[in-house]
């Protein structure tokens, strides 16, 4: 049986910066899940890091759409009895908006070494002010 997998030796890894202003917080974590993975590429390969590394910016002006601000909870675990503590999004993205932002690009990324490989790659800013400036990002809009 021949094997099918292409192995690229040459990947091009690339810095991406996407604008979160006004754009809707779910779709926006969709799209930079799939930039992250590589599927936006011709050379994706499920089993490695290919995918590009992501700038987001203006991520408090992101827009939650529905009830979610008020229905979506974020659960922590301390390890102890009674230690376990949720926070309503409506909370999280007042006290920490690139965290909420975080959080949904993490749930989209696979689970295991490639996940947390990939989510390594996410630079997350509240402003449009970002320290990637040096690496020249190419502006997409998604």
């Amino acid at each position: 049986m021949k094997k099918k997998t292409k192995f690229y030796a040459d990947l091009q890894r690339n810095w991406v910066l996407v604008d979160a202003k006004g754009q809707i917080a779910g779709r926006l974590a969709t799209r930079v899940a799939l930039i992250l993975k590589g599927k936006t590429k011709p050379t994706y390969t499920p089993n490695q890091l290919c995918g590009d590394k992501v700038i987001i910016i203006n991520a408090k002006q992101a827009v939650f759409t529905g009830k979610k601000l008020d229905d979506k909870r974020y659960d922590r675990y301390s390890g102890y009895p009674g230690g376990i503590k949720d926070i309503p999004l409506k909370t999280l993205n007042a006290k920490n908006p690139c965290k909420a932002m975080y959080l949904a690009v993490k749930g989209m990324l696979p689970k295991g070494w490639l996940g947390r490989r990939m989510i390594r790659d996410l630079k997350i800013y509240p402003d449009a002010e970002h320290k990637q400036i040096a690496q020249s990002p190419k502006a997409i809009t998604v």
